[in-house]
């Protein structure tokens, strides 16, 4: 079965909305059964919202509750017990709040991906066949980078493999050994896993050499990468 967020990305690639770096690296990641990371997922459906007519799921919720409540309570009033069944305290509260909470995460993460898209603007022209920028330290943990140098607001594709099955903490810290990004991620089937990092924020401020490592738990892989601020 053909996952929906592949025909999503394609649309968007086909129409040229968007960022192409980011839809190509997802588009690969569908075609080669890879993971992909919410931060990826979060970017084609809010695209797709914006271009493709696609109706957020939540909006539906607040306005079925409208129409029930007033129907059901009328005609039933002397019903002690089916009014207590159509309106329970969960629904009539706790749904809107979670509704605000994903509002204000999908504004946030539109927030960065279009200071992401702003920064790219002008790149026309980028090459999917750049070789792996960092030497793994171990044969049976892996991880590369698509290239060997980054600027400020960049993104940092990662993947590689793992013989230990479950998840893997992925980590980068600058030239002062200080943590200015990490996040965990969970193996395919084969081993393999992917995500995507921006090159920015607390920590970043310094030009130089960058350190990516990857923990399985039993090992660790790490290697290096050039940054300027």
């Amino acid at each position: 079965m053909t996952d929906p967020l592949f025909d999503d990305v394609k649309s968007l690639l086909d129409k040229d909305f968007g960022d192409d770096r980011i839809l190509k690296q997802i588009s690969r990641a569908c075609e080669n059964n890879e993971v992909i990371s919410n931060y990826e997922r979060n970017y084609v459906k809010k695209l797709a919202e914006k271009y493709l007519g696609r109706v957020p799921e939540a909006t539906h919720i607040p306005v079925e509750q409208k129409s029930i409540t007033p129907d059901i309570v009328i005609p039933q009033a002397p019903s002690v017990q089916k009014t207590q069944t159509i309106q329970p305290p969960k629904i009539s509260y706790s749904n809107p709040k979670n509704s605000k909470i994903m509002l204000g995460i999908g504004g946030l993460a539109l927030a960065i991906i279009v200071i992401v898209a702003i920064s790219f603007s002008g790149i026309s022209d980028v090459s999917p066949t750049v070789k792996p920028t960092v030497n793994p330290t171990s044969d049976s943990l892996l991880i590369q980078t698509d290239f060997s140098s980054y600027n400020k607001k960049d993104i940092i594709s990662i993947n590689g493999i793992s013989d230990v099955s479950g998840s893997v903490n992925l980590s980068i810290t600058n030239q002062n050994n200080e943590l200015v990004w990490t996040e965990q991620v969970s193996l395919k089937s084969d081993g393999r896993y992917s995500t995507l990092a921006i090159a920015g924020g607390p920590g970043w401020e310094n030009s130089g050499t960058y350190t990516i490592k990857v923990d399985n738990g039993q090992e660790t892989s790490s290697g290096t990468f050039s940054f300027t601020s």
